[in-house]
Protein backbone atom coordinates (compact mmCIF):
# COMPACT_ATOMS: atom_id res chain seq x y z
CA UNK A 1 0.00 0.00 0.00
CA UNK A 2 2.93 2.25 0.59
CA UNK A 3 4.73 1.16 -2.02
CA UNK A 4 1.44 1.97 -4.36
CA UNK A 5 0.64 5.53 -2.73
CA UNK A 6 4.49 6.57 -3.33
CA UNK A 7 4.06 5.81 -6.90
CA UNK A 8 1.07 7.74 -7.66
CA UNK A 9 2.41 10.74 -5.88
CA UNK A 10 5.19 10.38 -8.61
CA UNK A 11 3.35 9.83 -11.46
CA UNK A 12 1.17 12.99 -10.72
CA UNK A 13 4.07 15.36 -9.69
CA UNK A 14 5.73 14.35 -13.12
CA UNK A 15 2.37 15.07 -14.43
CA UNK A 16 2.68 18.46 -13.52
CA UNK A 17 5.87 19.44 -14.37
CA UNK A 18 5.27 18.14 -18.02
CA UNK A 19 2.28 19.99 -18.40
CA UNK A 20 2.55 22.76 -20.92
CA UNK A 21 0.86 26.17 -20.12
CA UNK A 22 -2.21 27.28 -21.28
CA UNK A 23 -2.19 30.23 -23.42
CA UNK A 24 -3.93 33.16 -22.42
CA UNK A 25 -7.43 33.68 -22.65
CA UNK A 26 -9.56 36.16 -24.69
CA UNK A 27 -9.30 37.28 -28.03
CA UNK A 28 -6.48 36.84 -30.58
CA UNK A 29 -3.69 39.49 -30.94
CA UNK A 30 -3.27 40.34 -26.95
CA UNK A 31 -0.26 39.07 -26.36
CA UNK A 32 2.52 41.03 -26.22
CA UNK A 33 4.11 42.66 -29.83
CA UNK A 34 0.53 40.91 -31.67
CA UNK A 35 -0.90 43.08 -34.34
CA UNK A 36 -4.56 43.21 -33.61
CA UNK A 37 -7.18 44.03 -36.73
CA UNK A 38 -8.30 47.35 -37.00
CA UNK A 39 -11.67 48.12 -36.47
CA UNK A 40 -13.57 51.13 -36.75
CA UNK A 41 -17.30 52.42 -35.81
CA UNK A 42 -17.92 54.58 -38.50
CA UNK A 43 -16.00 53.07 -41.09
CA UNK A 44 -16.91 55.78 -44.19
CA UNK A 45 -15.83 58.62 -42.23
CA UNK A 46 -12.11 57.19 -41.19
CA UNK A 47 -11.85 56.94 -45.11
CA UNK A 48 -12.52 60.47 -45.54
CA UNK A 49 -10.45 61.67 -42.90
CA UNK A 50 -7.37 59.17 -44.22
CA UNK A 51 -8.51 60.17 -47.91
CA UNK A 52 -8.15 64.12 -46.96
CA UNK A 53 -5.04 63.73 -45.33
CA UNK A 54 -3.51 62.39 -48.60
CA UNK A 55 -4.97 64.37 -50.95
CA UNK A 56 -3.71 67.42 -49.01
CA UNK A 57 0.11 65.80 -48.71
CA UNK A 58 0.03 64.62 -52.53
CA UNK A 59 -3.11 66.17 -54.62
CA UNK A 60 -5.90 63.69 -56.21
CA UNK A 61 -3.70 62.24 -58.92
CA UNK A 62 -2.15 59.74 -56.25
CA UNK A 63 -5.29 59.39 -54.22
CA UNK A 64 -6.44 55.50 -55.07
CA UNK A 65 -8.55 53.50 -52.99
CA UNK A 66 -6.29 50.59 -52.23
CA UNK A 67 -3.58 53.70 -51.18
CA UNK A 68 -6.51 55.17 -48.49
CA UNK A 69 -7.44 51.49 -47.11
CA UNK A 70 -3.90 50.69 -46.33
CA UNK A 71 -3.43 54.11 -44.44
CA UNK A 72 -6.57 53.38 -42.61
CA UNK A 73 -5.99 50.11 -41.68
CA UNK A 74 -8.65 47.79 -43.43
CA UNK A 75 -8.96 45.90 -45.97
CA UNK A 76 -8.74 46.60 -49.64
CA UNK A 77 -12.18 45.64 -50.25
CA UNK A 78 -13.33 47.62 -47.14
CA UNK A 79 -13.84 51.13 -49.19
CA UNK A 80 -16.28 49.68 -51.28
CA UNK A 81 -18.70 49.12 -48.78
CA UNK A 82 -19.17 53.21 -49.15
CA UNK A 83 -17.37 54.32 -52.76
CA UNK A 84 -18.35 52.80 -55.79
CA UNK A 85 -15.31 54.20 -57.12
CA UNK A 86 -12.10 56.53 -57.23
CA UNK A 87 -14.66 59.34 -57.99
CA UNK A 88 -17.33 58.53 -55.84
CA UNK A 89 -14.60 59.07 -52.96
CA UNK A 90 -13.24 62.79 -54.83
CA UNK A 91 -16.85 63.43 -54.67
CA UNK A 92 -17.50 63.01 -51.06
CA UNK A 93 -14.28 65.06 -50.51
CA UNK A 94 -15.45 67.71 -52.16
CA UNK A 95 -19.12 67.91 -50.54
CA UNK A 96 -16.86 68.11 -47.29
CA UNK A 97 -14.77 70.49 -48.76
CA UNK A 98 -18.13 72.79 -49.47
CA UNK A 99 -19.46 72.07 -46.29
CA UNK A 100 -16.29 73.92 -45.00
CA UNK A 101 -16.15 76.57 -47.15
CA UNK A 102 -20.09 77.53 -46.48
CA UNK A 103 -18.72 77.15 -42.45
CA UNK A 104 -15.98 79.49 -43.06
CA UNK A 105 -17.97 81.95 -44.73
CA UNK A 106 -20.79 81.91 -41.98
CA UNK A 107 -17.67 81.94 -39.30
CA UNK A 108 -16.20 85.50 -41.66
CA UNK A 109 -19.69 87.03 -41.70
CA UNK A 110 -20.74 86.37 -37.72
CA UNK A 111 -21.70 89.36 -36.63
CA UNK A 112 -21.05 92.07 -39.51
CA UNK A 113 -24.56 93.76 -40.52
CA UNK A 114 -23.73 96.40 -43.01
CA UNK A 115 -24.28 94.52 -46.37
CA UNK A 116 -20.83 95.90 -48.12
CA UNK A 117 -19.34 94.46 -45.01
CA UNK A 118 -20.47 91.12 -45.03
CA UNK A 119 -20.14 90.29 -48.60
CA UNK A 120 -15.98 91.47 -47.68
CA UNK A 121 -16.78 88.88 -44.94
CA UNK A 122 -17.88 86.06 -47.41
CA UNK A 123 -14.76 86.67 -49.40
CA UNK A 124 -12.48 87.01 -47.09
CA UNK A 125 -13.73 83.17 -45.89
CA UNK A 126 -13.74 82.08 -49.46
CA UNK A 127 -9.90 82.92 -49.77
CA UNK A 128 -8.97 81.82 -46.30
CA UNK A 129 -10.44 78.66 -46.99
CA UNK A 130 -8.41 78.01 -50.57
CA UNK A 131 -5.21 78.81 -48.26
CA UNK A 132 -5.62 76.69 -45.82
CA UNK A 133 -6.52 73.57 -48.09
CA UNK A 134 -5.45 74.29 -51.38
CA UNK A 135 -5.24 71.05 -52.93
CA UNK A 136 -9.33 70.49 -51.77
CA UNK A 137 -9.83 73.57 -53.22
CA UNK A 138 -8.69 72.71 -56.49
CA UNK A 139 -10.59 69.25 -56.26
CA UNK A 140 -13.97 70.74 -55.49
CA UNK A 141 -13.81 72.96 -58.71
CA UNK A 142 -11.41 70.16 -60.88
CA UNK A 143 -11.85 68.11 -63.69
CA UNK A 144 -11.94 65.20 -61.43
CA UNK A 145 -15.88 65.21 -61.16
CA UNK A 146 -16.85 66.08 -64.86
CA UNK A 147 -20.50 65.73 -63.41
CA UNK A 148 -21.73 67.11 -59.77
CA UNK A 149 -25.43 66.31 -60.55
CA UNK A 150 -23.79 62.71 -60.41
CA UNK A 151 -23.31 63.37 -56.54
CA UNK A 152 -26.26 65.04 -54.90
CA UNK A 153 -24.71 65.37 -52.05
CA UNK A 154 -22.23 67.19 -53.36
CA UNK A 155 -24.40 69.29 -55.69
CA UNK A 156 -26.49 70.70 -52.78
CA UNK A 157 -23.29 71.22 -50.77
CA UNK A 158 -21.81 73.17 -53.45
CA UNK A 159 -25.36 75.22 -54.43
CA UNK A 160 -26.28 75.51 -50.74
CA UNK A 161 -22.05 77.61 -50.88
CA UNK A 162 -23.22 79.47 -53.73
CA UNK A 163 -26.36 80.83 -52.47
CA UNK A 164 -24.75 82.33 -49.52
CA UNK A 165 -22.49 84.53 -51.71
CA UNK A 166 -25.60 85.31 -54.17
CA UNK A 167 -27.47 86.15 -50.33
CA UNK A 168 -24.94 88.73 -49.77
CA UNK A 169 -25.10 90.10 -53.39
CA UNK A 170 -28.22 90.57 -53.09
CA UNK A 171 -28.53 92.62 -50.32
CA UNK A 172 -25.61 94.60 -51.66
CA UNK A 173 -27.96 95.59 -54.85
CA UNK A 174 -30.85 95.64 -52.64
CA UNK A 175 -32.85 98.70 -54.67
CA UNK A 176 -30.52 99.10 -57.32
CA UNK A 177 -31.84 96.86 -59.87
CA UNK A 178 -34.78 93.90 -60.05
CA UNK A 179 -33.56 92.66 -63.67
CA UNK A 180 -32.77 89.27 -63.05
CA UNK A 181 -29.76 89.02 -65.76
CA UNK A 182 -27.73 91.84 -63.71
CA UNK A 183 -28.12 89.60 -60.56
CA UNK A 184 -26.74 87.13 -62.40
CA UNK A 185 -23.88 88.90 -63.80
CA UNK A 186 -22.90 90.28 -60.21
CA UNK A 187 -23.05 87.06 -58.83
CA UNK A 188 -20.96 85.84 -61.71
CA UNK A 189 -18.55 88.76 -61.06
CA UNK A 190 -18.20 88.43 -57.33
CA UNK A 191 -17.70 84.46 -57.32
CA UNK A 192 -15.24 84.55 -60.66
CA UNK A 193 -13.04 87.70 -58.40
CA UNK A 194 -12.85 85.88 -55.30
CA UNK A 195 -12.12 82.38 -56.74
CA UNK A 196 -9.84 83.90 -59.41
CA UNK A 197 -7.94 85.66 -56.22
CA UNK A 198 -7.51 82.50 -53.80
CA UNK A 199 -5.90 80.49 -57.54
CA UNK A 200 -3.66 82.92 -57.89
CA UNK A 201 -2.74 83.49 -53.94
CA UNK A 202 -2.43 79.81 -53.91
CA UNK A 203 -0.31 79.93 -56.89
CA UNK A 204 1.78 82.07 -55.51
CA UNK A 205 1.45 84.59 -58.12
CA UNK A 206 2.02 87.50 -56.29
CA UNK A 207 4.74 89.07 -54.02
CA UNK A 208 2.67 89.16 -50.46
CA UNK A 209 3.73 85.61 -49.25
CA UNK A 210 3.00 86.52 -45.52
CA UNK A 211 -0.08 86.19 -43.97
CA UNK A 212 -0.19 89.71 -42.93
CA UNK A 213 0.34 91.11 -46.17
CA UNK A 214 -1.71 88.51 -48.00
CA UNK A 215 -4.72 89.19 -45.22
CA UNK A 216 -4.23 93.30 -47.04
CA UNK A 217 -4.69 91.88 -50.42
CA UNK A 218 -7.31 90.16 -49.77
CA UNK A 219 -9.22 92.65 -48.04
CA UNK A 220 -8.56 95.27 -50.35
CA UNK A 221 -9.69 93.68 -53.32
CA UNK A 222 -12.68 92.82 -51.36
CA UNK A 223 -13.85 96.09 -50.04
CA UNK A 224 -12.85 98.19 -53.49
CA UNK A 225 -15.10 95.08 -55.64
CA UNK A 226 -17.77 95.16 -52.85
CA UNK A 227 -18.43 99.13 -53.41
CA UNK A 228 -18.20 98.75 -56.68
CA UNK A 229 -21.19 96.24 -56.88
CA UNK A 230 -23.20 98.05 -54.40
CA UNK A 231 -23.16 101.12 -56.57
CA UNK A 232 -23.54 100.23 -59.43
CA UNK A 233 -27.42 100.35 -60.95
CA UNK A 234 -26.89 97.86 -64.06
CA UNK A 235 -23.93 96.08 -65.97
Amino acid sequence: MRLGRYVDTVNMRGAQRNRRPRPPSGPPGKAAGARRPYHHGDLRRALLATAARLLETDGPAALSLREVARATGVSQTAPYRHFADKEALLAALAADGFAELARRMTEAEAGVDAPVERLRALGRGYVDFALAHPHVFRLMFGPEIPDRRAHPPLFAAATAAQEKLGAAIAACRRGLSRDAADERTALVAAWSLVHGLATLLIGDQFRETDVTARAALVDGVTRLFARMLAERPAF
